[in-house]
């Protein structure tokens, strides 16, 4: 979906002074609300912004102040992955 705005050609060149591509501005506005509104995940995030890998996603939200949705549910599925690599050896118990 293609989405456009109006807004006066002074405030759109001072705005892209500021910010210089204004068009990615406003996406990384958009996406970091839906973010923090929960409406797209950490993945959606990485792709509409083409970012390569979820590190660069974590990074991208934690520089605009938004931390991770994590909750009790992720909590324990890092658990058990840890219990798992521990058994099979890939990494020394605590």
């Amino acid at each position: 979906m293609e989405i456009q705005i109006q807004i006066p050609d002074g405030v759109a060149h001072d705005l892209q002074a500021k910010w210089g591509n204004l068009e990615r501005k406003l996406l990384e506005i958009m996406v970091v609300e839906a973010y923090r509104e929960g409406a797209i995940s950490t993945g959606k995030v990485r792709e509409l912004l083409g970012l390569r890998t979820r590190l660069d996603a974590d990074a991208f939200l934690k520089a605009k102040g938004v931390y991770l949705n994590y909750d009790e549910a992720d909590f324990e599925q890092d658990m058990l992955t840890m219990q798992q690599l521990e058994q099979e050896g890939k990494l020394r118990p605590a």
